[in-house]
């Protein structure tokens, strides 16, 4: 992968704006599970909030205006197991994840321009 090939990266200041958008509880919709081995994941079986009383782990997701996943978090016992945050381009391609699990370095997978995976860095290497 060229240097004009690789995925742009946001500037930090586009980074706070898109995790304020997605750190929202009013915007947060939750699932009992996700499924699928090709990013991103799909979320299944959604849960109203109610339904989160008797439950030890769900998913708490947010999407973008266009019905993208942004982010999503499995959530175990009240905490944060394992996180995915999605980048997409302009025509709606997955371009970046950032895979993060407890007590694990993260990892940031890019992917090309048709959505296959190019690049990967940091953490462990995931198959």
């Amino acid at each position: 992968m060229t240097a004009a090939d690789a995925p742009e990266e946001a500037s930090s200041e586009e980074t706070c704006r898109s995790e304020e958008a997605y750190r929202s509880e009013e915007a947060c919709r939750y699932f009992v599970s996700y499924t699928g081995s090709k990013l991103p994941f799909r979320l299944v079986e959604p849960l109203d909030r109610a339904g989160l009383t008797n439950r030890n782990t769900f998913i708490r997701a947010w999407f973008d205006e266009a019905g993208r996943l942004l982010r999503f978090e499995k959530m175990v016992y009240g905490a944060v197991e394992l996180v995915h945050v999605y980048d997409y381009d302009a025509a709606g391609v997955l371009r970046r994840a950032e895979i993060a699990m407890m007590d694990e370095d993260p990892v940031e997978l890019l992917f090309d321009e048709t959505g296959a995976r190019a690049a990967e860095r940091g953490g462990a290497k995931i198959a």
